[in-house]
């Protein structure tokens, strides 16, 4: 077509694409569903380092009668739990899963992104039980309108929500990561990890979001600068409740996902080479296509 091409002959790569790069970008857009999931799992948990640090503060931290811990250090929880999943998933969950999947790695990527959204959303079950015992402690002892005073109730007590979170993200997060490096095209697997991040940031900033809708629609009364006469709980039920919503979502996107094909080179003297379709879904590797 006219203007398509320039006086060199070479074609104007703002009007002309390789069909190579338009399989790029179709590979990109596929992975946009699943992408999305991890921007909601960011988000269900970035109170972990705003409300939570305050139920902290108003819980007893004493290690020793003239020793408490600051309260930012409880993420330290979620770190060591992460780690020690991730040495216990390698050593030992591959190796038993793989003798009844068949597959090297145990299980596949959009498997172990299930298993990490479903133990998520335990956390935040977590979360709601705890205020509800911190709050039923607080009233006990005449303490709903002494937000300063600390409630005799010990801060391990969040230590479940935040060791849960961490053996979520041991299967979530490596499972996404796994998921857009393996699908991305391999000139562009640096968009993978950037695709990643950008998740992350997101979920971060829908979590100022959330908290921002969630006080206006309320009017203030779960989210009170008080806790203790605030209805904290109320807000990690929601947010359990986005969780399953967003689990069932990926579920459906995870079915009707479509792999890039994977093309398997063979020595010159044997079959010409095929194309296969990865179900990795499935954990399985199935014949679609054939050049000939």
């Amino acid at each position: 077509m006219e203007g398509d091409f320039q006086e060199s002959g070479q074609p104007r790569l703002w009007r002309l694409s390789t069909v190579h790069r338009v399989e790029e970008l179709k590979s990109i857009i596929r992975m946009i569903p699943i992408w999305s999931v991890g921007i909601l799992l960011v988000t269900a948990a970035s109170h972990n380092y705003t409300f939570t640090l305050l139920q902290a503060r108003s819980m007893d931290r004493h290690l020793a009668p003239k020793f408490q811990i600051p309260p930012a250090t409880l993420s330290i929880f979620t770190v060591v739990t992460m780690l020690l999943s991730l040495a216990f998933y390698d050593r030992v969950f591959v190796r038993v899963a793989r003798r009844f999947t068949g597959n090297p790695s145990g299980i596949t990527y959009l498997q172990r992104m299930g298993i990490g959204l479903a133990i998520s959303i335990f956390a935040n079950v977590a979360a709601a039980l705890v205020e509800t015992k911190r709050k039923a402690a607080a009233a006990k002892h005449g303490l709903l309108d002494s937000p300063t005073v600390t409630v005799p109730i010990s801060v391990f007590w969040l230590v479940p929500q935040y060791a849960i979170h961490g053996l979520g993200d041991a299967f979530s997060s490596v499972g996404h990561m796994e998921f857009l490096y393996d699908q991305a095209p391999e000139s562009m697997r640096s968009t993978a990890a950037a695709l990643f991040w950008l998740a992350a940031s997101i979920g971060n900033y829908m979590g100022t979001v959330l908290v921002i809708l969630v006080n206006d629609y309320t009017k203030g009364e779960w989210l009170q600068d008080n806790i203790n006469r605030g209805k904290l709980d109320y807000y990690y039920w929601l947010v359990t409740g986005l969780q399953v919503i967003n689990l069932g979502y990926y579920i459906i996107c995870a079915m009707f996902y479509t792999f890039k094909p994977l093309e398997v080179a063979k020595p010159a003297a044997e079959n010409p080479p095929k194309v296969v379709d990865e179900e990795v879904g499935a954990g399985e590797l199935e014949f679609s296509k054939v050049e000939t």
